[in-house]
């Protein structure tokens, strides 16, 4: 989930307040409450928010919680009396983080999702596995306690280590594109010309496809990989063993260089959950622009229905589309209008 300027929020629910007037849970008297997955937008007003540690990868959620005043940490706490999952849009990250969760936790482990993001099948599952409360069912989502002991959820852990998914590059579970290179990826990267600048960034790097690609030519002297997800920013470091890359742990939203840029490569995220969010490649189109010296290019790729066309051209002299196919869209702009340090 990402926290960029103008980006919208989730709407809260009522599910955790319905379910603790129903006694589903109590609170424990002492102790962190370690809360994990897709926390952006969470309403944790039901909660002693003194005693909540949000659990995330994501800067984005870092910042917004260090904003509001609540603790956030990379690791959950040891043996909280009390964890929530909100569940992520990835199934095999929801049933990791519920294994990690009923392992690790002294107590309950309540279970929150959107009907969108999975939770029925993830509902019906645990059903096989443990005991549950009853279900609270509100605002297109559903909430239960789960209850089932560690053994019970053993065969849902994510692994240890990175895997093998070709071509010398390693990914884990649950960020973007995870089981291998992305196709508009491959299309940007082939699109690329010969000759990029001495210094360039990858927006919203994800684990290195892209940025190992630019580093293949020998005129470019450093590189910014600049992510979010903190698990993916970790792969990188693996698949882009190169001393001229540099890697940020940021909002690519926001981050800045020390200097102007020569060029910006990307492939932005475009959803928010699986509500596709376009305000979230415009926002980063708009710093891309921001990070470019004033003849500086930009080279993107696209869904080809996303609206990026008009935010280009509000930000730079000259756009125009390079490459494409009937899925995706490449896009070059250069001269960067609205230059600001």
């Amino acid at each position: 989930m990402h926290d960029g300027a103008g980006i919208k929020r989730p709407v809260t629910h009522p599910r955790f307040s319905l379910a603790r007037d129903a006694h589903l849970f109590d609170l424990p008297e002492s102790g962190d409450i370690a809360v994990s997955g897709s926390v952006a937008g969470v309403d944790f007003s039901d909660l002693p928010t003194d005693r909540v540690v949000v659990v995330s990868p994501l800067r984005t959620d870092h910042d917004a919680c260090e904003r509001t005043g609540l603790r956030v940490a990379l690791e959950s706490p040891e043996a909280p009396p009390l964890s929530i999952v909100v569940l992520p849009r990835a199934k095999v990250l929801a049933r990791g983080l519920i294994a990690f969760a009923v392992e690790k936790t002294a107590g309950p482990v309540i279970v929150d999702g959107q009907k969108t993001d999975g939770v029925d099948s993830i509902l019906k599952d645990c059903r096989k596995r443990g005991d549950l409360s009853e279900v609270i069912s509100k605002a297109h989502g559903k909430l239960f306690v789960l209850r089932g002991a560690p053994a019970d959820f053993a065969d849902w852990a994510l692994p240890d280590a990175p895997q093998d998914v070709g071509e010398g590059f390693v990914t884990v579970p649950g960020i973007f594109s995870a089981d291998g290179i992305d196709p508009a990826s491959r299309l940007l990267a082939d699109s690329l010309p010969a000759r990029l600048g001495k210094t360039v960034a990858d927006l919203g790097a994800g684990w290195g496809y892209l940025s190992r690609q630019v580093l293949d030519r020998d005129e470019t002297t450093e590189l910014h990989l600049v992510e979010d997800d903190h698990r993916a920013l970790d792969c990188a470091r693996r698949n882009v063993p190169d001393p001229r890359a540099r890697f940020h742990w940021a909002d690519a939203t926001r981050w800045r260089p020390e200097h102007p840029l020569d060029a910006v490569v990307m492939n932005p995220p475009f959803h928010t959950g699986r509500a596709a969010e376009p305000a979230l490649g415009q926002a980063f189109i708009a710093n891309a622009a921001g990070c470019l010296a004033p003849h500086g290019r930009l080279w993107l790729v696209a869904n080809r229905h996303l609206p990026y066309e008009a935010t280009l051209a509000h930000h730079f002299a000259h756009c125009e589309e390079i490459a494409g196919d009937n899925r995706f869209k490449v896009l070059a702009a250069h001269r960067p209008t609205r230059h600001k340090r």
